[in-house]
């Protein structure tokens, strides 16, 4: 059986595409081995039937970086070439880096996948030296030297997401719920904790009695952020992680949430509209571009953090609310930018790669 190699940071963020394409190439018969760090024993239930192989890394900005990646390169170099791996397919993070070098030093056939609309650090490190560049979305900055290895392919979707795309969107009815969900990342997000409670608490009371809120909290917000909700008779159910997410944003009305390539993804392939706010101090701002994309489509908002006080947003959300067609229209441009079918278009690209070097 031939074999395809994925390497993967360790988060969910790179993971949930990688599992996605790993399922698509073990549907039509490929052998898959995931190469990343340690942290992938948080998501190895999710690649059913892979090897993993683990390999030394480390972040970009740590002393020690220069040899853990050194180490990580030969680590790697040594287990390509006893693999012997039809491509090698990298998805990003630092872990992937001595991987995807060492596959270039090794001569194999080699892609990487770019989730956001703009190229992460990692990915620059290698992008120059593989034979192609999926791009989840038309690449805003930092794009290759050769552009014409660019190949948009949308952002593969993990089987609970595609099961949902195109959910049919329910307009909010006069004096209905008005289902409202809140997440701001995997560990959740304290701005989110700050700034959404309060600005519902600034609502007509007729449309806080309507709220059913769904919000990921940090742990150690959670009781504060329920009784604010509490105090003002607004229903919520809050937790720290929610393991079925892309469930509860196809039941929503409005998703508050920050920017990254995932959620963006997934906003598109339910089609739901939604308030987006880009991570501050993120890596050369990658998560406004993305939000950028569903904002200049009006299949969303975008403000930045800095200026999206309580006060705004709760103005905001009367606007929002009051205008339940609107929202509709919102959801429907949403899903309009979505790529159907991305995991077989990347699985493609990775057949067609193997099949030149063959």
């Amino acid at each position: 059986m031939s074999v395809i190699v994925l390497a993967a940071g360790g988060t969910g963020g790179h993971l949930f595409p990688a599992q996605a394409l790993a399922g698509e190439l073990a549907r039509r018969g490929r052998d898959i081995v995931v190469m990343t760090d340690a942290r992938f024993a948080n998501y190895a239930t999710q690649f059913p039937g892979a090897r993993i192989a683990t390999v030394p890394s480390s972040p970009f900005n740590a002393i020690t970086a220069p040899f853990r990646i050194a180490a990580g390169i030969a680590t790697a170099f040594f287990k390509l070439l006893k693999l012997k791996p039809d491509a090698v397919i990298g998805f990003g993070g630092y872990p992937s880096v001595p991987v995807m070098l060492a596959a270039t030093l090794a001569r194999l056939p080699t892609a990487i996948i770019e989730q956001n609309a703009v190229v992460g650090r990692a990915n620059r490190l290698v992008m120059n030296k593989v034979k192609v560049v999926a791009a989840a979305f038309p690449i805003a900055r930092f794009a290759p030297i050769d552009v014409s290895k660019i190949v948009l392919t949308g952002n593969p979707l993990r089987p609970e997401v595609e099961a949902l795309w195109g959910a049919p969107y329910k307009v909010p009815e006069a004096g209905g719920p008005l289902r409202l969900l809140v997440f701001g990342g995997s560990q959740g997000a304290r701005a989110m904790s700050e700034i959404v409670p309060a600005a519902l608490t600034r609502l007509p009371y007729d449309m806080k009695l309507r709220l059913s809120v769904v919000q990921q909290c940090r742990a150690e917000d959670i009781e504060k952020v329920r009784e604010i909700y509490r105090n003002v008779e607004i229903r919520a159910d809050l937790q720290s992680f929610f393991s079925d997410l892309p469930k509860r944003m196809a039941e929503t009305h409005l998703v508050i949430a920050r920017s990254g390539a995932g959620t963006v993804a997934e906003l598109m392939a339910i089609g739901r509209p939604s308030i987006l706010v880009p991570l501050p101090g993120a890596l050369d701002d990658n998560q406004t571009p993305n939000a950028d994309i569903l904002a200049r489509a009006n299949a969303g908002w975008r403000f930045a953090q800095s200026e999206l006080t309580p006060d705004r947003l709760a103005q905001v959300l009367i606007a929002i609310f009051n205008d339940p067609i609107d929202l509709a229209r919102r959801a429907a441009a949403a899903h309009a930018l979505a790529t159907p079918n991305a995991a077989g278009k990347l699985a493609d690209v990775v057949e067609s790669l193997a099949r030149s070097a063959a």
